[in-house]
């Protein structure tokens, strides 16, 4: 077993239970002010303060110890004050366990470049020609995708927006790059977003606020880079770290960066993989010794018919659902499996009912708790 080492932040702590024998791969716990986080594990993504389709009260019945919002989206709407008045994030949406917050970095670039900034991250193709006017050393200024309201997002306005909120786990200001830049781009960005990193960092610091910050590590598929990023945010005292920017072009490439990322990171500090959550990333990226996943997979895939089990991917769409009068998975807990059969949620489907998206999507973050539980106890048993 291997002994977990204090943090900077006494309320937060990452402590190993088991490290296998035969790769990366770890059983550990993340101690928040709000709870404790078993990993590995999946985050959920609640954009907005909410999972699609999802009432927030639900969660905590389906077992998802960590959720992710984008401060992006709420600082645009409702906007800081808001929340704040509410007694912070977890008051206004009502979640009484865990939280992670993003910087609004990843939303703002990705608008930037036309929701490409990251291949692996965002296939969407959608043009917001002008929405970044400028980015300077001080920070970011975009218009607001709800009014178009011109902001201007510094590390330390989006370091203080996070402490506004509340949440357990923020993350400092980076720029992402998309995966087809110059080397002499990247590496201009690469010099600014660490600059920005530890601007955030010590912004942070002023008022911990009972929050840990992870770093982001930044390098493209450069190897030498990504150790580079490692070097300075390792030795930044931040209290985990989480692995970002453009990941590559395709899944070989994810692996690849990760797989020469995680060893350069300290072991005693949590590891985080930003926006990747599918089965077969998590699947190849946990024996890499990453801790936490975040994604909207589950639940955007849910609201397009596609249902998990661990025999493969279920699309209930499909006119062979129609008279299966059985659950979607019998050894499953969630609401949709214990009182609806496939061929109701065929139905719902097929009726164009808001009940099937529900429906769903409590399977799927029901089914990545399970998965993810079955990644411990295989770590555990010496099977990973």
């Amino acid at each position: 077993m291997i002994e977990s080492q204090p943090q900077i932040n006494s309320t937060f702590q990452f402590e190993i239970l088991y490290q296998s024998k035969h790769s990366q791969a770890r059983v550990g716990r993340i101690h928040t002010p709000h709870g404790i986080i078993d990993t590995p594990n999946f985050v959920a993504v609640g954009t907005n303060g909410t999972l699609k389709a999802l009432p927030n009260h639900w969660l905590d019945e389906l077992g998802l110890q960590l959720m992710f919002c984008n401060t992006y989206h709420l600082l645009v709407q409702p906007g800081t004050e808001v929340i704040q008045q509410a007694g912070g994030l977890h008051n206004f949406i009502q979640r009484k366990r865990p939280i992670i917050t993003d910087s609004g970095g990843f939303q703002v670039f990705s608008l930037a470049y036309g929701g490409i900034a990251n291949e692996l991250k965002s296939k969407g193709t959608k043009k917001y020609t002008g929405s970044v006017l400028k980015i300077t050393e001080e920070g970011v200024v975009f218009r607001s995708y709800f009014n178009g309201e011109k902001i201007c997002l510094t590390p330390e306005s989006s370091v203080q927006a996070q402490k506004a909120f509340g949440a357990d786990i923020i993350i400092p200001l980076d720029e992402l790059t998309p995966y087809h830049i110059s080397d002499e781009a990247l590496l201009d960005s690469f010099k600014r977003t660490h600059r920005w990193e530890l601007r955030s960092l010590a912004e942070h610091r002023k008022n911990p606020n009972n929050q840990a910050m992870y770093s982001v590590i930044h390098g493209g598929i450069h190897p030498e880079l990504r150790h580079k990023s490692c070097e300075i945010l390792d030795n930044a005292d931040f209290d985990g770290h989480a692995i970002g920017g453009s990941l590559g072009k395709n899944i070989t490439e994810l692996y690849a960066t990760v797989q020469t990322t995680t060893p350069k990171l300290s072991p005693e500090k949590p590891r985080h993989l930003l926006g990747i959550g599918d089965l077969p990333s998590i699947d190849q990226c946990v024996p890499l010794g990453i801790d936490t996943f975040d994604s909207a997979y589950p639940t955007r895939s849910a609201r397009h018919g596609v249902l998990f089990s661990f025999d493969g991917p279920i699309k209930i769409d499909r006119q062979i659902h129609r008279f299966e009068h059985f659950p979607v998975d019998k050894d499953c807990h969630c609401h949709l499996c214990q009182n609806y059969t496939r061929a109701y949620l065929y139905h719902l489907f097929k009726a164009k009912e808001p009940t099937a998206m529900l429906l769903a999507s409590t399977h799927n973050v029901a089914f990545m708790m399970r998965r993810m539980e079955s990644y411990r106890n295989q770590i555990l048993s010496g099977l990973i």
